[in-house]
């Protein structure tokens, strides 16, 4: 009887260490970034946004959000945007106006992309799918066709740098002079005064942000 009880014993032990060793580690799956749930979003933007004490832009736009997880984090306005950009005395040096913008606010970089139209106060017109705007470097830029209008000529090419008053600028692969028409056509909404966009968004009480000093 002694010796049954002690052969089970032994067996029982056998199949615990065995099952021991066949023990399976589970983990959790990695999150996906693409999962992530912004920081904040905001709806019906209509709002002056300081930098380092100062204001430096009016934005309008029907969305954006705010995602610190992403990498790298940024300000997304997926619902397109009109903005203007104030000097320290508060005058307007341009109107800028794309269908998706992008802020990345570590990088203090702006990327702009479909149907991207920019007006200074002196009169000059930008167009293209796409535009970045450095604000360490103090210039914007473009790898794709581009089209300038100034008060004294005309240029389209396929790369594009200038200051960030696009005073001084260079256009890669320029063609030369052609017709007005041909640039701005009669659905440019920058043409008209900028307080026709503005009105189709309603104000919001959000208060202001700051970019990043």
């Amino acid at each position: 009887m002694l010796r049954t009880s002690g052969l089970a014993f032994m067996l029982c032990c056998i199949v615990a260490l065995t099952a021991c060793e066949q023990a399976v580690e589970h983990t959790a799956p990695a999150v996906n970034p693409k999962d992530s749930v912004p920081t904040m979003v905001t709806y019906g933007v209509n709002t002056l946004i300081s930098d380092s004490g100062v204001v430096k832009y009016r934005i309008v736009t029907e969305r954006y959000e705010v995602n610190q997880v992403k990498n790298p984090p940024r300000w997304t306005f997926d619902k397109g945007v009109f903005l203007e950009e104030f000097d320290e005395n508060f005058h307007v040096q341009l109107y800028i106006q794309c269908d998706t913008a992008y802020y990345y606010d570590q990088q203090r970089l702006w990327e702009l992309r479909g149907r991207v139209r920019v007006k200074t106060k002196d009169g000059v017109r930008f167009y293209s799918e796409e535009l970045f705007r450095d604000e360490n470097r103090h210039e914007l830029y473009s790898n794709k066709f581009s089209r300038l209008i100034t008060p004294d000529r005309q240029l389209q090419g396929n790369y594009f740098r200038s200051d960030e008053r696009m005073t001084k600028y260079y256009v890669s692969n320029s063609k030369g002079s052609f017709a007005r028409t041909d640039i701005a056509g009669k659905n440019d909404s920058l043409s008209s005064a900028p307080d026709t966009l503005k009105e189709t968004v309603r104000p919001s009480a959000m208060p202001q942000r700051k970019l990043g000093g």
